[in-house]
């Protein structure tokens, strides 16, 4: 028998018109050691790995290295232009991933705050408009903002990424209604990308209908990363099994759970 969490894992996520059966991506930064990062993500069962190319030995060979510890047959390596505060940075580091062997997709940051971690909205739009024109696809993290994601979706972004909370903050999804809002009016993927910081932060945004959720900080600052990395597996199955099954409305008053017709006296 096939059962309903079954059918959730087996919905493909399509994004660049590539396809997915997992919905969550995971990051490779902030674990104690290459061991623990790579169990974790197998424990998470992602199939997108993001790797942050301007903090990382982009060398395959070196055993100390991440890139070392990760199958590009296994995993689909998604470069992250992390750390880069201005749209020339973010363009110069796809283009040196791409010529470093890695695909054509790039999930784009441009840090407008080095305290807070939120996007440079203007310098965003236009790294996106550039990277998209060189033939990239580009996977846009930004804000909860409605207007941001739809200019990013008109720049030919492949996916657009709104944060749940500050990245790292693990404060979980604070504007439930804008990222909602932001799913119902794209055409492309949403991913949320920053803020989940446990299992259950991970179902509820995903009962929000949401394509996937992108996480590092909840698994690798995590006490036990891999059993962590277990429990946001199962939790994004089951927060995307309760979304298709559609949950029963809010009330303000009690309502019988039995009918009331045809009690024994």
């Amino acid at each position: 028998m096939t059962t309903a969490v079954e059918l959730v894992r087996n919905a493909p996520l399509a994004i660049g018109g590539r396809t997915f059966h997992s919905r969550l991506m995971v990051g490779t930064g902030k674990y104690r050691d290459n061991d623990t990062m790579r169990r974790a993500i197998e424990a998470s069962g992602a199939e997108i790995v993001t790797v942050a190319v301007r903090r990382v030995d982009l060398d395959r060979t070196k055993a100390e290295g991440i890139l070392y510890h990760l199958d590009p047959k296994r995993y689909f390596l998604l470069a992250n232009t992390a750390g880069c505060s201005t749209p020339e940075d973010a363009v110069r580091y796809a283009r040196l991933a791409r010529e470093a062997g890695f695909n054509e997709f790039v999930k784009l940051e441009v840090i407008g705050d080095q305290e807070t971690l939120l996007p440079d909205v203007q310098g965003l739009l236009e790294a996106a408009e550039a990277l998209v024109k060189e033939g990239f696809q580009v996977l846009a993290y930004t804000n909860e903002d409605l207007i941001t994601a739809l200019r990013l979706e008109d720049a030919g972004c492949a996916a657009v990424m709104p944060l749940a909370s500050p990245i790292g903050s693990g404060l979980g999804l604070l504007n439930p209604y804008h990222v909602r809002l932001i799913k119902r009016r794209l055409r492309v993927p949403v991913i949320v990308d920053a803020g989940v910081g446990t299992a259950s932060d991970a179902c509820v945004t995903m009962e929000q209908g949401v394509d996937g959720i992108l996480m590092n900080t909840a698994l690798a600052a995590a006490r036990d990363p891999v059993a962590m990395a277990q429990a946001m597996r199962l939790a994004v199955e089951a927060g995307r099994g309760a979304y298709l099954a559609g949950r029963m409305p809010k009330r303000e008053v009690a309502v019988p759970s039995s009918p009331l017709e045809g009690m024994l006296d």
